[in-house]
Parts: C-alpha cells; sequence; structure tokens
C-alpha cells in the first residue's frame, strides 16, 4: 500500500510541479521515478505488480490510447492528411532502416537484433506526447500532426515490431514480407471490426439513452477494456488499433454527445500518464546505465539527428510546410511507454530462446526513451520559441457580447497589448466592434463549431459579458474546457442578494463572477450612458491605488490589473493588491 500510494503521489506530484515552474512534466517523472526506484529502492515495480505488470501497462496504454482517439478530429487536419500519412508510412520505415543501420554500426549488434531494435523505437505514442504539446504549445498545425502521428504510430509500431519478432523466433527472415502483411492484414480486419463494433455499440445505447448519466463513464470504461482484450485474443497487437480506431470514430460523431466522458477520460489520463512513467523509470537498472558506452551515446545521436530529421524530410516534401515547421517537426520524436514494455517483453522472451544480446535491447530502448526525452523536454521549448512556432501565453480574452461595455474593456486590454476578440449575434455590435478596430465574429460562440471558425491562438480567457444570465453561464461552462475553470468569467446576476445568486446559478454550473458582486449588466451599462468611462491608469509611488481611488469619488470600479505582460482580473472571489509599477484599468467618472 505504501508503495502504490508514493507511485500516485509521485505522479501527480510530478505533473503539478512541472505545470507549476514551467517544467516539462516528463523530465520530472523520469527523475522522480528513477529516485523512487534503483536509487533509493523505495519501489519496485516487478516485486509490487509481479504478474500483473504487463497487463496493467497493457491496459493503460489502451485507456491512452483510446482517450487520443477521442482528440482526433478530421476537422482540425484540413490539408494535413498526406502529412501525417507519410509520417506514419515513409516516416516509420525511415526511422526503422536508419536505426536498424546505427544499431548494427554503433552498438555491434547482429542483422536480426538491429532490425528488432530499429522496429522497436519507430514508436513515439501520447503517453510522452501529448505532455510536451502541453507544456510547449506549437501552433495548431504543428499540434495536430505531432498528436495524430504520436497517437497512430503506435499500434502501428507495436504491430511491426511484433511481427518481425515472431519471424525471428522461427527462424524464417525470408518469409518475413509476406508474415509482416499477413499479420497486418489481420489486425486491420480484427481490430477494424473490434472497433467498429465496440463503437457502434456505444453510441446506440447512448442516444436511445439506454444507460443512464452515471453509468456511462464506467460502462464506457469497461467496454473500451473488453474491445482491446477480445480483439488481442483473436489476434495479438490488435487491440492497440481497436481502441484507437474506437476513439477516432466516436470523436467525428457530431450528433453525440461525449463530453463528459472526454472529460473523465482526459483526468484519467493524466493520471495513467504519471503513472506509467514512474513504474517505467523505476524498472531500471544500475546496470542498465553501467551497459551503456560512448558508441550507445552516437546512437542516441544519430536516432535524433539523422533518423527524426530523414523521415520528416521524406514525409513532408511538398507539403507546403515552411522550413520553420518542418525543422520543429524533425525536433520532436521522444519516444514512451509501449517502447519500453515492448523491449522488455522481447528482452525476455529473446534470452529465453538463446538470442545473444536480447538482455541488452532493454538497456538501449530505455537509453532512447530517458535520453530523448531529456533533450526533447529541455530543448522543445526553446527550439518553438526560436523557430516562431509557439504559440504566445495565453493571456488574451473572447468577449461574449461586442456592446458598448464590452467593446469599451476590450478596447483597453488591447491597447494593453493583450489579444481581444469579441463573438456576437448581434451583427449591429459586430458593426460597432470592428469600426471601433477590435477583431470581431459574428455567430453562436455555443456552436460546436466555434473552435474552427475563430482563431483561439493567444486566448486564454473568456468574458461572458451579456444581459442574459443563462447564456453566460452555458458559456463558461463551454470554455472551462479550453480554458479551465480559473480562466472563465462571467457578469454577477441582477439578484436581491449573493444567496440568492447562488441558489439560482451553483458555483458548478458557471464561470466566476467578475467584478463586484453589485456590478452586474445593467448597473455597467447604466454608469457607461450616464459619463463613465473605463480607462486604463498607472499606480505609481507617488500615485498609489488608495489615492487613485479617493481621486475618482463619483465611481470607481476596478476591472483588470495588469503587471508587465500578464494581467490579473478583479473577481468576487479573490482580493487583489495593486502595486506601484502595475496598471489597473477601471470604469471611472469624474
Amino acid at each position: 500500500m505504501a508503495s502504490i500510494a508514493i507511485i500516485f503521489f509521485l505522479a501527480i506530484s510530478a505533473q503539478w510541479l512541472g505545470w507549476k515552474f514551467r517544467i516539462p512534466s516528463i523530465i520530472l517523472l523520469l527523475v522522480f521515478g528513477f529516485f523512487a526506484g534503483p536509487i533509493s529502492g523505495m519501489i519496485d515495480p516487478d516485486h509490487l505488480l509481479g504478474d500483473l505488470l504487463s497487463p496493467f501497462v497493457s491496459l493503460a496504454v489502451a485507456m491512452i490510447l483510446f482517450e487520443g482517439g477521442l482528440s482526433l478530429r478530421f476537422a482540425e487536419i484540413p490539408g494535413l492528411r498526406r502529412v501525417i500519412f507519410s509520417l506514419i508510412s515513409i516516416g516509420m520505415l525511415t526511422t526503422w532502416i536508419v536505426g536498424a543501420w546505427a544499431a548494427r554500426e554503433f552498438l555491434g549488434l547482429g542483422v536480426q537484433m538491429a532490425l528488432l531494435l530499429g522496429a522497436i523505437l519507430t514508436v513515439s505514442g501520447p503517453t510522452v506526447i501529448i505532455p510536451l504539446l502541453r507544456d510547449i504549445r506549437p501552433k495548431p498545425s504543428l499540434s495536430s500532426i505531432l498528436k495524430w502521428e504520436g497517437i497512430l504510430i503506435d499500434p502501428i509500431g507495436a504491430l511491426f515490431a511484433v511481427l518481425l519478432f515472431e519471424v525471428m523466433i522461427q527462424g524464417e527472415l525470408l518469409s518475413a514480407p509476406m508474415h509482416i502483411a499477413g499479420g497486418v492484414l489481420k489486425t486491420v480486419v480484427v481490430g477494424g471490426v473490434a472497433g467498429i463494433l465496440g463503437s457502434v455499440l456505444l453510441i446506440y445505447l447512448i442516444k436511445r439513452y439506454l444507460i443512464p448519466d452515471y453509468l456511462q463513464n464506467p460502462f464506457s470504461f469497461s467496454l473500451v477494456i473488453l474491445v482491446f482484450v477480445t480483439a488481442d485474443y483473436f489476434q495479438p497487437e490488435s487491440g492497440l488499433f481497436a481502441v484507437t480506431l474506437m476513439g477516432i470514430i466516436l470523436a467525428n460523431r457530431s450528433t453525440l454527445v461525449i463530453r463528459h466522458i472526454v472529460e473523465f477520460k482526459e483526468n484519467l489520463q493524466v493520471l495513467l500518464i504519471g503513472v506509467l512513467f514512474i513504474l517505467l523509470s523505476a524498472r531500471l537498472e544500475i546496470e542498465n546505465i553501467r551497459d551503456l558506452d560512448w558508441r550507445s551515446l552516437l546512437f542516441l545521436l544519430v536516432m535524433v539527428f539523422v533518423a527524426r530529421p530523414l523521415s520528416v524530410l521524406f514525409s513532408t516534401a511538398g507539403s507546403g510546410l515552411s522550413w520553420r515547421e518542418r525543422l520543429f517537426l524533425s525536433w520532436m520524436a521522444p519516444r514512451g511507454i509501449v517502447a519500453a514494455a515492448v523491449a522488455s517483453l522481447f528482452g525476455l522472451q529473446l534470452e529465453a530462446a538463446g538470442f545473444e544480446g536480447g538482455e541488452l535491447l532493454v538497456s538501449y530502448t530505455f537509453l532512447i526513451i530517458v535520453g530523448a526525452g531529456f533533450l526533447y523536454g529541455l530543448t522543445a521549448g526553446p527550439v518553438a520559441r526560436l523557430l516562431g512556432v509557439q504559440q504566445k501565453d495565453a493571456q488574451g480574452v473572447l468577449f461574449l457580447g461586442a456592446h458598448q461595455v464590452a467593446r469599451e474593456l476590450a478596447k483597453q486590454i488591447q491597447l494593453s497589448g493583450f489579444k481581444v476578440l469579441l463573438v456576437d449575434t448581434n451583427w449591429g455590435n459586430i458593426s460597432a466592434a470592428k469600426l471601433d478596430g477590435l477583431p470581431a465574429h459574428y455567430g453562436n460562440i455555443l456552436s460546436e463549431h466555434i473552435d474552427g471558425d475563430v482563431d483561439l491562438d493567444g486566448i486564454g480567457k473568456l468574458f461572458a459579458l451579456t444581459p442574459n444570465n443563462e447564456a453566460n453561464s452555458l458559456a463558461a461552462l463551454r470554455f472551462a474546457e479550453l480554458f479551465g475553470r480559473a480562466g472563465v468569467f462571467q457578469l454577477s446576476h441582477d439578484t436581491k442578494s449573493s444567496q440568492d445568486s447562488e441558489k439560482i446559478h451553483p458555483k458548478h454550473l458557471r464561470g466566476r463572477f467578475l467584478f463586484d458582486k453589485d456590478q452586474h449588466y445593467n448597473v455597467l451599462h447604466r454608469e457607461m450612458r450616464e459619463g463613465a468611462v473605463i480607462k486604463t491608469i498607472s499606480i505609481s509611488e507617488e500615485f498609489p491605488f488608495e489615492k487613485i481611488r479617493e481621486n475618482y469619488e463619483a465611481l470607481f470600479i476596478p476591472l483588470i490589473l495588469i503587471d508587465d505582460e500578464r494581467f490579473d482580473v478583479m473577481t468576487q472571489d479573490l482580493e487583489l493588491d495593486p502595486k506601484p509599477g502595475q496598471k489597473i484599468i477601471a470604469l471611472v467618472k469624474e
């Protein structure tokens, strides 16, 4: 129990500290796991889980791939499908060939063992790529390419490695092409049928309301496991393909409401990724490190500086991607839990079958996982910034409503250097916003297509400012998934007391209330009609916040506190302390 508690605590602590100090969480996960395992001896995954370790890893990876499939929407990759298909076909074969050559040339492995190691290292996987993308935040097109590649290449690469392994064990290397082709065909058929049947069953039951809401998450969880195990029973390694396909089908059914399932799976994915990486690095032995020498380092450098750039070069030829984007794709090829699991399985079986060097597969695979993880984790962010492909810190504001109050507030925020975007269904408000030089979009902010219709790059907050309390609350719930609950704000409700407001719209069904409890839409709109203005005021030692407040005796409502490249919102649940050197946006009347 103590070991299990330590694993869960380290898994979440590493990711929280990574978020807190802006460090890629994969680095902290690897460090924490290595410290808890071979260094301190607090955790021994093989002793802790025994024969359950491999099934647990397999099922956890299946759930992660299913959640990854749920995030793959065809609408987000217009014009990128050829690049993605090339990366998981031409790119994978290029990585395999270069990896096998490097293993033979620098590690001294036999031909068969070199080919197998190269096949294992073709996979990337969401266990590593998704946390890195979350930390780096590259441009949406690059993020989509890497996410699709990382999720799809796991089942394909694992299948390729397993089929090559079976050929080695059988000793029929000449029949490898036919065996691999037959295995791929069986996997596509078995995995495809299982994934389609599983998704059709879940869609039917949800659309017919045959599963109550409180059972939909556990039912989908158990169905994914059943689909994975069933597919694997009839054709080994087809389960990963089945659950990935199942997730993709569900994600692209626009008539199906699965938002609550997606949210549950995202939370589960965060936990599983952390636990898997702690287990992964805790299984390392000091001997794994001692087996490595300068030739191993050369092998790592070839995989990073030759194999990946060549695979991207061949896969993106004629794609229309800029050289900066192609260079960034060339610098993103981490390996994860699937590579480790496959290598560990093969290492044991190869030793039993009498193959020399089988035990080294684990050492070399872990070298790439850890070495590439540290290298990409530490440098991917700076490289993205250097190449200009990283999204800016999301400090911008999405406004629901483009009326006078919203426009005046948006103008001050924009003048302070932050991105704004106003959305409204009133064409007059949109026209007025555009005349004021403000980016504005005519449409319904609750539309399923709003993410694709507007550019949310650099935007990380929602201000719901309409006089309709219900619309504000719905928008806050809608964008809490994208910006987090801390980033969605709405105006207070026009009620007699705060207690009445809490009864009508409790906290979990709305955003954070903006400004003071009495500053709802009618009050702000009336004050502006009567001559109040929204302006930005600098706070200094000679002119502190208290003196500013006294200067505007008629009306002073603080709205936004700006500090260099960041700003905080005046809300009812958080008291801010303005200091000299900062600026404040306020509604004032002389």
